[in-house]
Order: structure tokens, then C-alpha cells, then sequence
């Protein structure tokens, strides 16, 4: 049975839509695949993450939850008359008890009322369809290169959204039409996609370049070498040049989003435990060109 989405979320009923992107883009980035890979765990968390954020995030969907029209996992729930359907025939037999009164008068009502904003047609009501509104979580390397997603909007229509290359975490894309139907000859309201870029366990983006923080043996640093490293585009060989240090930055030309590059950035990793022949050298050794690591800390 699916959890309730308010709990899956951590937020309250009464949160607002504010409330509930910010929990399901927090909840979505800790729990990403790409930065869980191979955790069984965290990729089911990620379903039911999304899950709640497809119930929460949908006024509709939502309403529907929480008068227990529909459950967690958006099924259909068995339920008696209810008030508002009461409500609905009284209304019925109130309006239909009126002498003379018909559906073209009700139509006639609703254009007044609404004909400023929809515009009455014909003598009949006509208002543009709501938007529709939906967070769709992509990984670091997909927003980078771009891809394509399918989403589930309001009819049950399946739509696959094109995701632009080097789209930036938090951005809408419009799909005209798609959203709630119209009233009349009205049409329909807009699909507003929010996208949610996923963290990286290795790249971060500067602007329109891509960083990545490389480590590499005390030997690599000194002597020099050539390895292959990750980026956006695929795997590339690298040559460290001979006394490179941690800080020194690297560029990979056109290895970034758009027209950026790819920086690597040097970490130089100690080795672990002893290493008897190493310390002796160490203790004996005086650089040709000698340096004070910590200058300039005491003018701080």
C-alpha cells in the first residue's frame, strides 16, 4: 500500500505549493539514482518521493486525496454519496423547480458572470483551461547533454517533453495546450514543466563549464602522467604535467555545456598507513626550489 504523500514529503496538509517543491526538490536530490548507484533503497524512496509529488503538486489530484476520492497511488476509492453530490441534486431540483427555467438560462448566468474573462460565444460560456503544473527530476549528465522524459498530463495522455540541453536547475518549459481543457470553444490552459537538476557525486557547473575534482597519487603529482578521466560528453585522456600540486586546474576545450569547457582540479591523496621509505627520503630531502605553503596566513 502506498504511503500517504504528506508524509513522504514531510510536510504538513495544509502546505502550500511553495511548501511542497521545496520538500520534493530536497527529497528528490538526496535520493537521485545518480547519486545512489546501485542502492536499491534509495530508488525506491525515489519512486514514492515522486509518487507523493505527482499527487501533491496536482490541485486536482490532491483535492480528490484529501476528500478520499482517489488514494496515495492515485486509484480510484470505493465511497457513498457525499455531501457535495447531495448538494449537487439539491441544486438540480431547485433550479429545474423554477418556472421557465432551462440549461440555456444556467449558460446565460455563467456567461455573465465569466464573459469578461472567457467571453461568451454564441450565448454560451467559454473560459480558458487552467495550467497544469508538474516538477520532473532529470540527472546532472542528462540536463547537460539534454533528453527527452515523458510526463502523464490531466487526460491521462502520455507526452514526451524534450529536455534542452544545459537546462539549469529550476527552470519552466511551457507546453502550450497541454494543460486542463477549456469551457466552450475556449482553449485549453498550458503544461508548466519545473525542472529539477539532480546533484553529481563528481561534476559541479560554473556557468556554462563543468568542474571536476580529481584525485591522484603524491607520484602522479611530482613525476607526471597521463589517465583517463570522466566528463559530460564521455571519457578522455588527460596529461597531468610533472610537479602539478593540489589546486592546480586543468582544462578539457569544449568539454563543457554549450560553449564551456571542462576544468579539472587537482586533489594530491597521501598514502595511507606507513611508508617507511618514503618518510626516510622525506627527511632528508630539502627542495631545489623551496617554498612556505602557509605565507601570507599570518596577515590574516
Amino acid at each position: 500500500m502506498a504511503e500517504d504523500p504528506y508524509e513522504v514529503l514531510g510536510v504538513k496538509r495544509d502546505a502550500d505549493e511553495a511548501a511542497i517543491r521545496a520538500a520534493y526538490r530536497k527529497l528528490a536530490k538526496r535520493h537521485h539514482p545518480d547519486l545512489n548507484p546501485g542502492n536499491n533503497e534509495a530508488a525506491e524512496r525515489f519512486k514514492q518521493i515522486n509518487a507523493a509529488n505527482d499527487i501533491l503538486s496536482d490541485p486536482e489530484k490532491r483535492g480528490r486525496f484529501d476528500r478520499g476520492e482517489i488514494d496515495a497511488a492515485g486509484n480510484e476509492t470505493p465511497r457513498g454519496p457525499t455531501w457535495r453530490d447531495f448538494a449537487e441534486a439539491a441544486g438540480r431540483e431547485k433550479y429545474q423547480g423554477q418556472p421557465g427555467f432551462s440549461p440555456d438560462d444556467l449558460s446565460d448566468i455563467l456567461g455573465a458572470a465569466f464573459g469578461a474573462r472567457g467571453g461568451a460565444r454564441g450565448g454560451g460560456f467559454a473560459m480558458r483551461g487552467a495550467d497544469a503544473q508538474y516538477t520532473l527530476t532529470v540527472g546532472f549528465v542528462d540536463a547537460a547533454n539534454g533528453t527527452t522524459r515523458r510526463v502523464t498530463l490531466p487526460d491521462g495522455r502520455t507526452l514526451d517533453v524534450r529536455i534542452p540541453p544545459g537546462v539549469r536547475d529550476g527552470h519552466i518549459l511551457r507546453l502550450k495546450g497541454q494543460g486542463y481543457p477549456g469551457h466552450g470553444d475556449a482553449p485549453a490552459g498550458d503544461a508548466l514543466v519545473e525542472v529539477v537538476v539532480a546533484p553529481h557525486r563528481f561534476f559541479r557547473r560554473e556557468g556554462d563549464d563543468i568542474v571536476l575534482d580529481l584525485p591522484v597519487t603524491l607520484q602522479e603529482a611530482v613525476l607526471g602522467t597521463s589517465l583517463e578521466v570522466p566528463t559530460i560528453k564521455g571519457r578522455v585522456r588527460l596529461n597531468i604535467p610533472p610537479g602539478s600540486g593540489t589546486g592546480t586546474r586543468l582544462r578539457l576545450r569544449g568539454r563543457g555545456v554549450h560553449h564551456g569547457h571542462q576544468y579539472v582540479d587537482l586533489r594530491v591523496v597521501v598514502p595511507p598507513g606507513d611508508e617507511p621509505e618514503l618518510a626516510s627520503f622525506l627527511k632528508t630531502w630539502r627542495p631545489k626550489h623551496a617554498v612556505d605553503p602557509r605565507a601570507g596566513l599570518e596577515e590574516g
